[in-house]
């Protein structure tokens, strides 16, 4: 997984969003404003910056100046939540814009898309014996054996990949994989849960959360 750097003035915030991405398995590293930026930069293995937009002594526009010749992807992330700021942010030549306050969710699906975007990441994902190709979509074990899943199977495992270690409500997992013009029930999500854990051997890391749905453990 892909390096990001966060720079982020509030503390609270960097916490969550850093907790967020290296549950994820990204690995992060942070900056509380722009001063240190060029240093950073210089010393590369950077695959993404999440930047604050108001930021104390320099704001997020002039440090992106600096950025571009590095060529490292930037995602906004601000409280201007007017049309007219994102346009400018875009305008700029940022990759991305999130308002705050935004959901790590949606976090996590702004930074993949924006990797992959930009050919920073190869669309392979890794859950220890399995190996997933996303453009492909194709999972294999550890022997390089394909492994057969129908087209929900795999969109559920990917689901599960992108967001290992956090507890998935049934309705959010509905949404998310079978989208709004599904007319089913959460039922559906058990059975292709069940089917998971058959399949690809994940019966102990495919966890049940009483009352809430299931998570992905990332654990020997």
């Amino acid at each position: 997984m892909g390096k990001i750097l966060l720079i982020e003035d509030e503390e609270a915030i960097r916490t969550l969003m850093r907790l967020a991405l290296t549950t994820a398995g990204y690995q992060t590293a942070e900056l509380p404003d722009g001063k240190q930026i060029l240093e950073t930069l210089e010393q590369g293995g950077l695959d993404l910056i999440l930047l604050d937009v108001m930021l104390p002594e320099e704001d997020g526009f002039s440090i992106l100046k600096k950025i571009r010749r590095y060529q490292v992807p930037v995602i906004f992330v601000s409280a201007r939540t007017q049309l007219a700021d994102k346009v400018q942010g875009l305008q700029a030549g940022a990759d991305d814009y999130i308002t705050k306050p935004f959901e790590m969710m949606e976090l996590l699906a702004r930074v993949e898309s924006v990797l992959r975007r930009t050919g920073r990441k190869n669309g392979i994902l890794t859950f220890q014996h399995l190996c997933i190709d996303e453009d492909q979509r194709q999972v294999r074990d550890s022997s390089g054996h394909s492994l057969e899943l129908t087209p929900k199977e795999f969109d559920l495992l990917v689901f599960f990949v992108r967001n290992r270690n956090i507890a998935l409500y049934r309705e959010e997992i509905l949404e998310k994989v079978w989208h709004d013009d599904y007319e089913g029930t959460t039922r559906t999500v058990d059975m292709h849960v069940a089917s998971l854990r058959r399949k690809l051997g994940l019966s102990r890391q495919i966890v049940s959360v009483y009352k809430i749905g299931y998570r992905l453990e990332d654990r020997p």
